[in-house]
């Protein structure tokens, strides 16, 4: 029998002690949720302080003092420390795709290799790795950069987080500063090869090809040290049309820069998902500040759920939405432009209906957006190798249109308008329902979930007898059942009736308790 050494969060009764292990180490790692995680953090923040401790005492302690050997001793266990903290989170991380495609074990291990490499190189997991090489004497002032750590953390600075949305500015516009360092590259490249070949033998200062890349990138920054400078006519030839593009690089850079940070979406911005490998993600489609509690809501359900959150809508970002969102411009009710969202590649798509527009329109554009995302997928090849297909859950405001909604190909229809109205008219004649429904729709509280029949429970059982042992083996409140192929809900059942294995299981609980049901 074949385990996954990198399981999900829910773990089959009865699995091996090495694959718990290993589930629990993932979760201190990438369960920011849990309390094995948060206790992890805690130990890690308190090796950051040390660490900068230590190195803020080796400038106040004289050259040869007896505890300069001790405090290094201490320095290098620390950096053992983190060495193993990134070892084990770079190898505890679950890349999406194992989850979203169906592989061989060759196409198994290619995806390990080539999502690890990728997460190793997103920018603060990068700046993580860096830190290590402060095992190098020459390389230990990169410790400082550990505080970045603390400072991207969101309990450290409550209302906003200046280094998330700056990684996120990086993250957006990848190709574009991938383009600007090729440039750079390219010109070094060129312009030190140049230099090399036309004054070797006749510039006492280049005498090795590093000499000329040196030369090259200090002239195409216009820092000047003037530690090398062309003696030849050719070679002061080669300097001028290295010093011109270096002003257009820099050109470039300030261009680049000041138009990412400050969220300026460039056309070739706009390409930048659609080229990207995201997946697994959730897209909202549609937005206007009436929906702004949406987003809000999304951030507590899939809080440490490990998917991106993506909002597809016309016009410019609003400076309301939050950084953990990405925002997409485009139009979700033209099918040629879903490929800006990777809407193929998505886990699910929630479509929000407009507050600016009657009722009618307003559901006139969610059915269009629904239909065209389904026509959309039925051509496209990605589908094929999906492993579960996209959820589409629609907001309807006006009830007439809530089968409309499910025709043109919602998995889930939302009636807010009416969903609203009816707690409110039920509030009058049985006081205090509408604030405990409140509760079970809001997140953090003892909310619904759907889940399967748990393994190890003897068969049949009716609803009396399984509601008992569920409260009794997980705390959990059984209130229905589901029939999978119909849809069909039965709430509270009598006592006697009999649970099928195969039925869903309805009930109250503040987390996910029963193995996960994918809806279809």
């Amino acid at each position: 029998m074949t385990v996954d050494l990198n399981p999900p969060p829910t773990l089959p009764p009865g699995a091996p002690a090495y694959v718990r292990a290993w589930a629990a180490v993932h979760e201190a790692f990438h369960r920011p949720e849990s309390a094995i995680y948060r206790t992890v953090q805690g130990v890690v923040w308190a090796m950051i302080a040390l660490s900068i401790v230590l190195f803020s005492a080796e400038f106040l302690l004289a050259e040869g003092a007896p505890i300069r050997a001790a405090i290094n001793t201490i320095d290098n266990a620390v950096m053992v420390f983190f060495v193993v903290e990134i070892g084990l989170r770079v190898l505890t991380y679950r890349p999406p795709a194992l989850d979203f495609y169906r592989r061989s074990r060759l196409g198994m291990f290619r995806t390990h290799i080539a999502w690890r490499l990728l997460y190793c190189i997103e920018p603060l997991n990068f700046i993580d790795i860096m830190t290590i090489l402060a095992l190098v004497p020459a390389l230990r002032g990169l410790r400082a950069l550990r505080l970045l750590r603390l400072l991207r953390s969101s309990k450290f600075l409550r209302y906003s987080n200046p280094v998330l949305g700056i990684a996120r500015a990086f993250d957006d516009n990848k190709l574009l500063y991938t383009f600007a360092f090729s440039m750079l590259g390219a010109a070094t490249l060129i312009g030190g090869l140049s230099i090399y070949l036309l004054e070797k033998g006749a510039n006492p200062n280049i005498e090795t090809l590093g000499d000329g890349f040196w030369w090259a990138l200090v002239t195409l920054t216009t820092v000047g040290f003037g530690d090398i400078s062309p003696v030849t006519g050719l070679g002061r030839l080669a300097g001028s049309v290295l010093m011109v593009a270096g002003l257009f690089t820099l050109a470039l850079f300030a261009g680049i820069v000041s138009h990412t940070l400050l969220n300026t979406i460039l056309s070739v911005r706009e390409e930048q998902f659609r080229m990207s490998t995201r997946l697994n993600h959730v897209v909202v489609c549609g937005y206007d500040p009436g929906a702004q509690m949406l987003l809000g809501e999304l951030l507590k359900e899939l809080d440490g759920d490990g998917r991106d959150m993506v909002i597809f809508a016309t016009g410019e970002r609003p400076a309301e939405i939050p950084a953990e969102f990405t925002w997409i411009k485009g139009d979700p009710t033209k099918e040629s432009e879903l490929d800006k969202a990777r809407m193929a590649y998505a886990s699910a798509a929630i479509l929000v209906g407009s507050r600016q527009l009657l009722p009618q329109q307003a559901d006139a554009n969610t059915l269009m957006m629904a239909f065209t995302i389904r026509s959309y997928l039925a051509r496209h090849p990605a589908v094929d190798k999906r492993a579960r297909p996209l959820y589409i859950a629609a907001e309807i405001l006006d009830a007439e249109n809530v089968a409309h909604a499910s025709t043109a190909g919602a998995d889930e229809v939302i009636e807010t308008t009416r969903l609203g109205f009816s707690m409110l008219a039920h509030a009058i004649a049985m006081p205090g329902t509408a604030a405990i429904m409140s509760r079970v729709a809001a997140s953090g509280a003892h909310s619904l979930f759907i889940g399967a029949m748990p393994e190890g429970v003897e068969q049949p059982q009716t609803f009396g007898s399984l509601g008992r042992l569920l409260k009794n083996r997980y705390g959990i409140l059984l209130i229905g059942v589901r029939d999978p192929d119909t849809g069909e809900e039965r709430i509270n059942p009598p006592d006697a009736a009999i649970v099928p294995e195969r039925d869903q299981l309805l009930y109250l609980a503040e987390d996910p308790m029963l193995p996960v049901v994918q809806m279809r």
